[in-house]
């Protein structure tokens, strides 16, 4: 395991261990990942085995608290390889990809240890019993489960593999060994909805209070589906039914546990051209990274942001917002709000993807390349001083599209500033009137 960072002043930097050098063992054995690695330093005493770069082996001994951290950074969060998929899951949005893109897109992960980690979603179908087992006795908690299906037969058809139809044993494993668990569901006209979504809605409710919530969110389709299965997007009807399907749920749950615990996602609120929920009703926001109550939530902060600050005397401003068809309507709303309050002129510009289709709507899909060719089609002075991005377009903490262009890039070639601005209304009031 290769050391790629020493935190100042810490226990490892203090015996001398260095970026570069590589840790061989903890107490004799060799950690297989992070989890692993945690459960070995827990100990007060611990005994290190490091090699450093021309091969000379040593071994640090280290006196601590049970639960310190020593200051070690290592080449990937896992300390291992991600586990590949082995699903041929008939809506995969991976296998909807267009060639050309940045290759880490076309991974397939599926590793129950993401799930622990950064709140990946995971089938639990490329995992062993016998890893399983490991994993389950750390007690780490909670795992996000994609399970699309509680029937064994229409899960397993789902996903092309026939692990899936174990489902029910590893939740029920899960269950027992008290860990806390979020669902979700990638529904899909005609094959896994109606009856079967109820079915499996009632099955995942029976494991409340284990079972934290579940989201149910719309199969994702781009163009680019030559050879795959035909698959057909949601009408308006369809997502009125859906609504009413889920709501209902929703009440019974809170009637009977206490927690609404079954969330639809944002996007079958705008299908249906309905109101959003109140902020309240997704109790703590569960799973708004998966889009369900971002809407809601960004609404009610931004006006709370809005609120908290007096009214501004600068001199107009003009600035543009750039946004997915999808959010359009409650962002250009949200503008109105600033706009009047802080002497600006916002212009919501509402970018349609073309490379990934009409039916892809979301704004964090949207790539650079579309943007650029739609900003260019508008007059600098109409753009205003600046244009304003959401986060959610860019690989996490860097500034890149998914297309691997840049913000800087964008800005360079409009000839024009570029922001991004944080999804929370805190952060989006902020850029928007410094």
């Amino acid at each position: 395991m290769l050391i790629t960072q020493v935190e100042p002043e810490s226990i490892a930097e203090e015996l001398g261990i260095e970026h570069g050098d590589t840790l061989a063992g903890i107490n004799g054995s060799a950690p297989r990942d992070v989890f692993d690695y945690r459960y070995m330093m827990d100990d007060e005493y611990v005994e290190l085995c490091i090699i450093k770069p021309d091969g000379q082996e040593y071994i640090y001994e280290v006196e601590k608290y049970a639960d310190e951290d020593i200051g070690l950074g290592f080449e990937s969060a896992l300390m291992d390889k991600a586990s590949h998929c082995s699903n041929k899951c008939i809506f995969c949005f991976i296998d909807q990809l267009p060639p050309g893109m940045r290759r880490s897109l076309y991974f397939k992960d599926d590793d129950m240890r993401l799930s622990f980690l950064q709140g990946n979603y995971v089938t639990l179908t490329n995992i062993g019993d016998e890893e399983f087992e490991r994993l389950v006795s750390y007690h780490l908690s909670p795992i996000n489960i994609s399970v699309h299906a509680f029937d064994p037969e229409l899960r397993s058809h789902i996903m092309n593999n026939p692990r899936a139809s174990r489902i029910s044993h590893y939740l029920n494993r899960l269950r027992d060994a008290r860990i806390q668990m979020n669902f979700q569901i990638v529904l899909m006209k005609g094959v896994n909805d109606g009856r079967h979504l109820d079915d499996t809605i009632r099955a995942l409710g029976g494991y409340i209070p284990f079972a934290h919530s579940l989201s149910v969110v719309p199969v994702g389709l781009t163009r680019h589906r030559d050879g795959l299965t035909i698959l057909h997007p949601f009408t308006k009807e369809d997502a009125a039914q859906i609504l009413d399907r889920i709501e209902g749920w929703n009440s019974l749950f809170a009637k009977e546990h206490g927690t609404a615990f079954v969330y639809a996602a944002d996007e079958f609120y705008l299908k249906a051209e309905r109101a959003l929920p109140s902020f309240d009703y997704y109790e703590d926001f569960p799973q708004i990274e998966n889009g369900v109550g971002m809407l809601a939530s960004l609404r009610e902060e931004f006006m709370e942001a809005v609120a908290s600050r007096p009214s501004s005397a600068f001199e107009r401003r003009r600035l543009s917002i750039v946004t997915g068809r999808a959010a359009v309507d409650l962002i250009s709303g949200l503008a109105d709000s600033a706009a009047d309050k802080f002497g600006l002129d916002i212009n919501v510009i509402c970018i349609d993807n073309e490379l990934f289709g009409d039916e892809i709507t979301v704004s964090g899909l949207l790539t650079g390349g579309d943007i650029r060719r739609r900003l260019l089609q508008i007059p600098l002075e109409e753009l205003g001083e600046y244009i304003l991005l959401p986060s959610n377009m860019f690989r996490s903490e860097t500034d890149t599209f998914l297309d691997d262009t840049t913000a800087s890039q964008l800005a360079e070639s409009l000839g024009i500033p570029v922001k991004i601005a944080e999804i929370h209304g805190e952060s989006f009031v902020k850029a928007l009137i410094t």
